[in-house]
């Protein structure tokens, strides 16, 4: 039976393809229409998906949407009416999508799949929104049975859930409602420090470490109201999300010193304070939410989803404080993943068919998108008249770039199945020396073009992982932030209380033996390599560690500021060759920046993509 699972129209559109149970595909739609958190249907992710499933017309079985849209227009019309008049020109602004778009959710997808030729009616199911994060956290999880625990923005009503999975089982038990909302409220900081609702709540949370929490009275005391369970009510005089065009009100500006800073201009030391207030209130949040989760329903493994769940540095003080005997997060957490716990809800919830439990997930290490082979890229290559060495396998390949980026060079590699979810685990990936104290600044000034302040993270042989941070399991997903041990730390101690002028200089300041990787505060973001999951990107990190004896590389994404992460050998060639990358490998196949032809001279091309 295959069970194609939708996300889309509200943003980071998805398509998923499961069949008898088995994830087979999974892909966002930005990677193909390279718009970053596209919400249109997720047209080519879909064709991808039924492709690499060789699913023909006529043998799709089932579609699962992963929202109510009926239920959640509802809630948009409750909020209007009890804001009006005020909330008028938001009313107006969105009105004409609902009308036009998402109140016919059911036909666009019957219209899509037409244009994809499957002719035939398919029967399809829409679950909530909440329920499709929960499926997606327990049901790949490696737990016979676990709390359940999903945290975001708003789905239909609900803003948070706790649930319990039990085999094939899967309850919501308790829910938190609009308007209070934890991921409403850190996107409300997020946007008052100047970052993008949806694609900016990372930096703020990178941001944090340079802050002291001198705002969290502030937050108890003012904007919300936090009970012993986790759940809180917010004070709405400090929010605009309801029915206005901004997250934060007046009455905000005025609690935190001043008005919201600009997206560009200079980050103060304030931007610096309110980051780390947040981010101590979001902990406790999460926190409790979790201890109460575990308490009603008896399980001591916890499984978590939504967006809230990618803040890896609450993830990480779960871990520190054992709250859970063991947690798996969802490594595509977000809305993308709603697709796919749809369409695993639809194979167990809706037909009600058994579960079967693998050893540490049933993600396939979150490679599930789509390769490319060699001759496909060479001749492409050749065509171009593009100059490149060939490898002769993954060996030399890992041999190769091991060498390269123990001479300080900066390599993006694009091999095997995309990634599905925000994170590069090494498939497309740019890599880098992690004990060089000058990498930082090189690959964010000029490999991503991106803000100085923004960490980058470690991939570890998972072997490994113990020997330089404080950290004794598996984070193939990098969804957990750890200390660097002890003993790779230095003397050197970051300045106290620098104010915003000093900030460049924090963050270059060296740290520990691997500066590269260590933030301000002596944490990283980590991703564990096992050769289970990634066989090729292990190699890699083999090789490195044999001739550096460091198992430990940087890894960021594959893209610029702003751009969706590659997807294509076309995608990396282009990201490759606007950058300041050193080399490039496509599969088999290296490319050195040096050998390459001039490229057209496309000097506005950074305007084809919006700053995130």
């Amino acid at each position: 039976m295959n069970i194609l699972g939708l996300s889309a129209y509200y943003h980071d559109s998805a398509a998923c393809l499961v069949r008898d149970g088995e994830i087979v595909a999974a892909a966002q739609e930005e990677r193909f229409t390279r718009k970053k958190h596209d919400a249109s249907f997720p047209t080519q992710a879909t064709r991808y998906c039924l492709s690499a499933g060789g699913v023909t017309p006529g043998k799709l079985d089932a579609i699962v949407f992963y929202d109510k849209p009926v239920t959640k227009f509802g809630r948009l019309l409750q909020t209007y009416q009890a804001c009006a008049p005020r909330g008028i020109r938001s009313f107006l602004l969105a009105m004409p999508q609902w009308l036009k778009q998402k109140l016919h959710i059911p036909f666009e997808i019957e219209r899509a799949m037409r244009a994809l030729g499957y002719d035939a009616p398919i029967e399809t199911s829409f679950i909530p929104h909440h329920l499709s994060h929960a499926a997606s956290a327990f049901y790949p999880s490696p737990f016979e049975s676990a709390a359940v625990l999903t945290i975001d923005g708003v789905g239909e009503w609900a803003t948070s859930s706790i649930g319990v999975g039990r085999g094939r089982s899967l309850e919501l038990l308790h829910e938190l409602r609009f308007p209070h909302s934890l991921g409403l409220l850190y996107s409300a900081f997020t946007t008052f420090c100047g970052f993008k609702v949806n694609s900016g709540e990372y930096k703020l949370m990178g941001l944090a470490p340079y802050g002291q929490p001198r705002y969290v009275e502030h937050i108890y005391k003012h904007l919300i109201d936090l009970r012993d369970d986790g759940s809180f009510r917010m004070d709405a005089r400090y929010f605009d999300y309801m029915a206005g065009l901004t997250m934060t009100s007046g009455v905000f500006a005025r609690l935190f010193d001043g008005p919201a800073r600009s997206p560009e201009s200079r980050i103060t030391q304030r931007e610096m304070d309110l980051a780390a207030s947040i981010q101590v209130v979001t902990e406790e949040i999460v926190l409790r939410m979790a201890r109460y989760a575990l308490a009603i329903t008896g399980e001591r493994r916890l499984c978590l989803a939504g967006g809230v769940a990618l803040n890896c540095v609450a993830n990480g003080r779960l871990l520190r404080e054992r709250v859970a005997d063991e947690i798996w997060v969802q490594p595509a957490a977000g809305d993308a993943g709603g697709a796919l716990g749809a369409a695993l809800y639809g194979w167990h919830g809706v037909k009600g068919s058994p579960r079967v439990v693998r050893r540490g997930d049933a993600m396939s290490g979150s490679y599930l998108g789509p390769s490319y082979g060699d001759d496909e890229i060479r001749a492409w290559l050749d065509a171009q008249g593009y100059v490149y060495e060939k490898l002769s396998d993954s060996t030399e390949r890992a041999n190769r770039v091991a060498e390269l980026l123990a001479n300080q060079a900066v390599v993006g590699v694009l091999f095997g199945r995309m990634e599905f979810g925000p994170r590069a685990l090494g498939h497309r990936s740019i890599l880098g020396d992690p004990r060089s104290a000058k990498m930082q600044s090189v690959m964010n000034l000029k490999v991503k073009f991106r803000e100085s302040f923004r960490p980058f993270a470690p991939a570890v042989l998972r072997e490994d992982v113990s020997t330089y941070f404080d950290l004794d399991v598996d984070s193939p997903y990098m969804l957990i932030v750890a200390p660097v041990k002890g003993v790779h730390r230095l003397e050197t101690e970051p300045t106290a209380g620098s104010d915003s002028d000093d900030l460049l200089a924090r963050v270059n300041q060296v740290r520990s033996t691997l500066p590269a990787i260590t933030h301000v505060d002596y944490s990283a973001r980590i991703q564990t390599v096992d050769p289970e999951r990634s066989p090729a990107f292990y190699e890699i990190l083999r090789a490195f560690k044999e001739r550096t004896s460091t198992g430990v590389l940087i890894n960021t994404s594959f893209n610029v500021r702003g751009e969706p992460i590659v997807c294509s050998p076309q995608d990396a060639y282009r990201c490759f060759m606007r950058s300041e990358m050193d080399y490039l490998v496509l599969e088999n196949n290296l490319l050195a920046r040096a050998a390459q032809p001039p490229m057209p001279d496309d000097a506005q091309w950074r305007q084809e993509f919006q700053l995130d």
